[in-house]
């Protein structure tokens, strides 16, 4: 599974941002001047749907990216960091005159100026920066802990590397917005959305993962039977809810400043206070109840687990089911973070998951939770670190890597003997 991680690893690095050209059909641009001179050099940042990009005013200070989505909100902010000495965004009116909010209308085009004058530059502190990063890493990290002891529970009572589990993220959101999309509010269309998650989880374990047990079908061939599942359901989603980027609701809440410069949603607190909810609850059932015990024990070795008079398909069966649960509910935690659901969301961290599960130790779920919070660390610190917003989710997988090269057995794993 570790090789195939490395191997699928150059899906990051075809992800790079689309430069704008004449014929984008979606375009945000605007220009830079200070009295009527423009300004080259000066970088602004463009965050929204297909992820940060990067634009830098030419020598007549214009500047523009090409977006994936019109009708989306996306925030573009300058970097005052690049102006000239004594040079700053002023606006009486803003907090944060460097930062706009704006959308790409029916038309496709969108047009952001700044005034810029003399005046004093809000500097943030890198201590400040990194209090928020982690902040928002620990926000990620749990959205993706939740995702990644599903497969680590399924990896560890099976044995497969279920490259469909990021689809099964997807699901929750997808299922989310089709029950919103009926006129349910949100408090009963998410939760129906993790029951379908379960009842999807189960479903497919009656009709193809139990079936090719029985026949004893090999690892490998399991796990390539998994790949093709991933691309038929993120087909099958791209076809139902189109290629473009669908919001849940509250999806644009604002951001209130809880302590110092770090700035949260009220969405991003609840996130946080639903990953941690849930975490807790299910190590209290992995730990305390006759079932999670005997999860364990399947997954400590399943043969004397099955001499114990333990039901072993009876246990699988419910493995399935709770991570199809878990899976649904960060999905839609993932969708308020990204921010979005797009077709595709789920296949954009699978390998994160790969990654933490492989980095808390292979088949062990609170192994996958600190992973998982480690990876989402890793992701958000990095930028601070010069790495380029494109590269973040590469960065952490290349700390699994030297990880690894010390511990191969992971952070909770243990050495087993081969041969």
């Amino acid at each position: 599974m570790f090789a195939l991680l490395l191997t699928l690893l150059g899906v990051f690095a075809g992800s790079a941002p689309a430069v704008a050209a004449e014929d984008d059909p979606y375009r945000i641009s605007g220009n830079v001047q200070l009295d009527g001179e423009p300004l080259e050099g000066v970088i602004l940042v463009i965050d929204g749907p297909g992820g940060d990009q990067e634009a830098e005013t030419d020598a007549a200070g214009q500047w523009r990216v090409g977006v994936p989505e019109r009708g989306e909100e996306y925030t573009v902010t300058l970097d005052e960091d690049t102006l000239p000495e004594g040079i700053a965004v002023v606006d009486p009116e803003d907090d944060s005159p460097n930062v706009k909010e704006v959308e790409v209308g029916a038309g496709g085009r969108v047009t952001v100026n700044f005034f810029i004058g003399e005046g004093e530059r809000n500097v943030t502190s890198f201590f400040d920066q990194l209090i928020q990063r982690t902040v928002q890493g620990l926000n990620f990290g749990l959205t993706l802990a939740l995702a990644a002891v599903g497969l680590s529970l399924v990896f560890g009572t099976t044995g497969i590397s279920n490259f469909a589990h990021g689809e099964m993220v997807t699901f929750g959101a997808v299922a989310a917005l089709f029950l919103v999309g009926l006129s349910l509010p949100w408090w009963l269309g998410f939760p129906l959305a993790v029951i379908l998650g379960a009842v999807f989880g189960l479903v497919m374990d009656m009709v193809l993962w139990r079936p090719l047990r029985r026949r004893r079908v090999a690892v490998v061939q399991l796990m390539i039977v998994s790949i093709g599942l991933s691309l038929t359901l993120r087909y099958i989603y791209q076809f139902f809810i189109g290629g473009g980027t669908s919001q849940l609701p509250f999806s644009s809440a604002p951001k209130i400043n809880l302590f110092g410069s770090v700035q949260m949603s009220v969405i991003d607190m609840v996130s946080i206070g639903i990953s941690l909810v849930v975490i807790v609850a299910f190590a209290l059932w992995l730990t305390r109840s006759r079932l999670g015990k005997a999860t364990r024990a399947i997954s400590d070795n399943p043969s004397l687990a099955s001499a114990s008079g333990i039901d072993v398909d009876f246990v699988v069966r419910v493995v399935w089911i709770v991570a199809g649960a878990m899976a649904a509910l960060a999905g839609i935690l993932y969708a308020y973070y990204r921010p979005g659901i797009k077709w595709d969301m789920g296949a954009q961290v699978l390998l994160l998951m790969f990654a933490a599960v492989t980095l808390g130790g292979l088949g062990t779920a609170f192994g996958a939770l600190i992973g998982a919070i480690v990876v989402g660390l890793l992701v958000e610190v990095s930028t601070l670190f010069g790495i380029p917003s494109d590269l973040k989710y590469a960065t952490a997988l290349l700390i699994l890597i030297v990880i690894l090269l010390f511990r191969p057995q992971g952070i909770l794993g243990r050495r087993e003997r081969i041969g």
